[in-house]
């Protein structure tokens, strides 16, 4: 089991910057990814980053250039630094870390408890 805290969320004004921290712990081995999901009222949720193992990144179009994820491998930490926030950024994030089994070959997904992030305008 691999266990999620995240913490970052709150309150900003329209352009402002937040940055979202997710602390892994448990059987925090064989991790491929880590990223960021974001959920508004009413939408699906969607990825907003990714970071793979290798340190390869995604990011969803309507935050590139502005958003940056990154991890701090010591800490067994992922963060999310988001700048120029917009109203549409509003939204419930959760953390994300997909790891890999051998018996069976599968990936697992876990999930934090999610942080709300809201953005006045």
């Amino acid at each position: 089991q691999v266990h999620l805290v995240e913490s970052g969320g709150g309150l900003v004004q329209d352009g402002g910057s937040l940055r979202l921290s997710c602390v892994a712990s448990g059987s925090i081995f064989n991790i491929n990814a880590m990223g960021w999901y974001r959920q508004a009222p009413g939408k699906q949720r969607e990825l907003v980053a990714a970071i793979t193992r290798e340190g390869t990144t995604t990011y969803t179009d309507a935050v590139k250039g502005r958003f940056t994820i990154s991890t701090d491998n010591a800490r067994n930490t992922v963060y999310l630094q988001m700048n120029s926030l917009k109203p549409e950024d509003a939204a419930v994030y959760s953390c994300n870390v997909k790891r890999h089994t051998l018996f069976p070959d599968a990936t697992l997904d876990y999930w934090g408890q999610g942080t709300q992030v809201t953005v006045s305008s």
